[in-house]
């Protein structure tokens, strides 16, 4: 192929390109969302933003204001600005609560919450609890919908951290021979955490803490479950060892 027959295919390619973008009447709320679309398919979100923007504001009563709305909020999650992506489908989720694709929405609205969540457990975990209460809203409104399975996925990664951050502060203090302070720790452990893998050795501690401080009642209730439901446990054995005769 000749170089002027290359540039002559390049030019009328670029052309065409230009000309197709022409057509479309950024005036108009289907022009700006097709200008939108566009730039979003190109991943120049910034400009895609800007004529979602512009629909959203200059056409609020025409169907492709929601649309715009929504694809703002999709922009902001697929440039993993999560802060941003929340606020945006949050706002959608208020203003159209009944829209066809609210399960995506509060699915999308609980996953950027959830990547928001700091990498180590010794941080502050607020908002697991706010991701685990958006994935609840789409497990419980929404039982049919698609997104339920990877919901509950992402529901149990954010329990699991909550289970793991309290068990690391009822550590810190029965450590520290703390006892009452790992006692409620363990006790909550216990109670708000079951089958996470932390029931035996919280169960185990809890005893030991109630004994340590003389709490002779609740080192009885304990050590007596950990009998029935563990009786053949190197914790069991070990609180016996702990425990003072006549127990």
């Amino acid at each position: 192929m000749s170089k002027t027959l290359s540039c002559l295919i390049i030019f009328s390619f670029l052309f065409t390109g230009c000309a197709s973008t022409e057509k479309l009447d950024k005036n108009t709320a289907e022009g700006a969302f097709a200008l939108g679309q566009k730039f979003e398919k190109e991943e120049r979100y910034e400009e895609a933003i800007t004529y979602y923007s512009e629909v959203k504001n200059k056409f609020p009563y025409s169907r492709f204001a929601t649309e715009s709305q929504l694809k703002i909020a999709d922009i902001e999650f697929s440039r993993e600005n999560y802060p941003e992506a929340e606020g945006a489908y949050k706002l959608f989720k208020e203003f159209h609560p009944n829209h066809a694709r609210a399960d995506y929405v509060t699915y999308r609205l609980g996953l950027s919450v959830f990547n928001q969540l700091p990498p180590t457990i010794d941080r502050d975990l607020a908002l697991a609890t706010t991701a685990i209460d958006y994935f609840d809203q789409l497990i419980h409104s929404y039982s049919s919908s698609e997104f339920v399975p990877k919901a509950t996925e992402y529901r149990a990664k954010a329990q699991k951290m909550l289970a793991d951050k309290a068990n690391y502060v009822a550590d810190f203090y029965f450590i520290r021979e703390k006892w009452q302070s790992a006692l409620g720790r363990y006790e909550d452990l216990m109670h708000n955490y079951p089958n996470l893998g932390y029931d035996l050795p919280a169960l185990y501690r809890a005893t030991i803490s109630a004994y340590k401080m003389k709490d002779l009642d609740r080192a009885k209730t304990y050590f007596k479950k950990l009998l029935a439901d563990y009786p053949n446990s190197k914790e069991l054995a070990k609180a016996r060892s702990e425990l003072s005769d006549g127990f």
